[in-house]
């Protein structure tokens, strides 16, 4: 059981790591594939980020919610494991 925990929060991670990764460059929006992937990926992730994004400070227009989210995420994988 612990590990499926594991394995659910480290694709979790990558799928933050890839949404901060896609808002970097410019994504081919004409590919269907990738645009649901992408739309995919922003479902997942806006839930958990949003609600971290309100409770920080406005900090020079950088959004520091996924760094929080990904530390968050370590620190319960270094508690259960």
């Amino acid at each position: 059981m612990t590990s499926i925990i594991a394995v659910i929060l480290q694709l979790y991670s990558f799928a933050i790591i890839i949404r901060v990764l896609s808002s970097w460059i410019n994504i081919d929006r004409s590919n269907n594939f990738l645009n649901q992937a992408m739309t995919f990926i922003y479902d997942i992730t806006e839930p958990v980020l949003a609600p971290v994004r309100n409770a920080l400070p406005p900090t020079a227009g950088m959004d520091f919610s996924p760094l929080i989210v990904l530390l968050l995420i370590s620190v319960i994988e270094r508690l259960l494991f």
